[in-house]
């Protein structure tokens, strides 16, 4: 027996993050199974090591995981062991490494972010550009490591051609390439590929790859796909606070998630969910959405008093108050029931609007 009480309503469901959601039963029977007995702390137990064929299985024979705690420390952990003290990395201005991590990337590995202005969130050579210069200039931190985001802030998505382009370009200047993919699991489902089409076999040197969003309890991966690209990432992590000692939690989630289909069904669900939630409001009248729909997000303008009455109804979150646009965000767990209330709720507060 336990003295724990349930606190909130299980029925209750929001669109402000896949964070918000709770663990996928699967992960939860995988940690079941890996919860009795002992097991060798740190990283040296037999799930972390199967784990790395599982991994290999998506990113090739050279892929090498290194599991995390949380989506920013496996950012800060992975740019760390990209650069040295005096370089940079260029990245788009509405990365996440850039607006919600709190200056971790700088603060924490010391390094400088070199930002870009983009209409879609997604960097381009041309983009990339703006700001890989200086080389060999004093003055200038140096810009090593090209860092992009799939799928990105703004709900778009790179093609494997694009995330290619960049890799070729970002090598020619003699940059790495490092990718947020937070949401890769997302990404690949939308656009029909395997995970490594946009990571191994486009160039990319490093990816951080998300679980918790996925359906994890906990735990992202830097999943190092150069081997040339990161020095002293096994002391890194220990430094960043980012070594579980009891690793086989985080390890046999993503072998949960990773081994059969789990991650494709999770993302496919939210995907379509997003898609289902965007062609409803659409047909509201008043409601604008002025980005396309190609993961799980959806951006929406709605006028002020309709987005604070839905909030206090449903979470999510405000993304440019200046403009009236809201974020809203579906997961593994969200039902075609659930999108049907929201949308009739939004219909429900324009018509109340109006």
């Amino acid at each position: 027996m336990t003295d724990a009480i349930r606190r909130h309503d299980p029925l209750v469901k929001g669109f402000a993050s896949d964070n918000y959601a709770g663990v996928h039963p699967e992960i939860l029977q995988a940690l079941a199974l890996a919860n009795e007995g002992h097991q060798i702390s740190y990283g040296e137990d037999v799930y972390t090591e199967a784990l790395q064929e599982v991994f290999r299985g998506h990113f090739g024979p050279l892929a090498q995981a290194w599991p995390v705690f949380n989506g920013t420390g496996a950012n800060v952990v992975a740019l760390r062991a990209m650069t040295a003290p005096w370089e940079a990395v260029v990245c788009a201005e509405s990365a996440h490494i850039h607006t919600d991590e709190g200056g971790a990337p700088e603060r924490s590995a010391g390094l400088k972010l070199l930002t870009v202005a983009t209409p879609d969130g997604k960097l381009t050579p041309e983009l990339v550009d703006t700001q890989a210069w200086g080389f060999g200039d004093e003055h200038r931190a140096q810009p090593r490591v090209v860092s992009i985001t799939q799928a990105t802030e703004l709900g778009t998505l790179y093609t494997p051609d694009e995330v290619r382009a960049i890799c070729e370009h970002a090598h020619q200047l003699g940059m790495l390439v490092h990718l947020d993919g937070a949401r890769a699991a997302n990404a690949a489902a939308a656009l029909g590929v395997p995970l490594r089409a946009f990571t191994t076999d486009a160039g990319v040197d490093v990816l951080s790859f998300g679980g918790t969003k996925a359906g994890l309890m906990f735990g992202e991966a830097i999943v190092v796909l150069n081997p040339d690209a990161v020095r002293g990432l096994r002391y890194l992590r220990k430094s960043a606070m980012q070594l579980a000692s009891k690793m086989r939690f985080v390890s046999v989630q993503f072998e949960a998630l990773l081994a059969g289909d789990l991650w494709l069904r999770n993302a496919r669900n939210a995907n379509a969910m997003a898609r289902r939630l965007a062609d409803a409001v659409r047909e509201i009248p008043g409601v604008e959405v002025p980005r396309p729909v190609q993961a799980n997000a959806v951006f929406a303008v709605l006028p002020a008093e309709v987005t604070q009455r839905l909030q206090k109804r449903f979470r999510f979150y405000t993304w440019n108050e200046a403009a009236g646009e809201v974020r809203w965000m579906t997961a593994f767990d969200t039902t075609e029931a659930d999108v049907d209330a929201f949308a009739a709720a939004v219909a429900e507060e324009m018509r109340a609007q109006v």
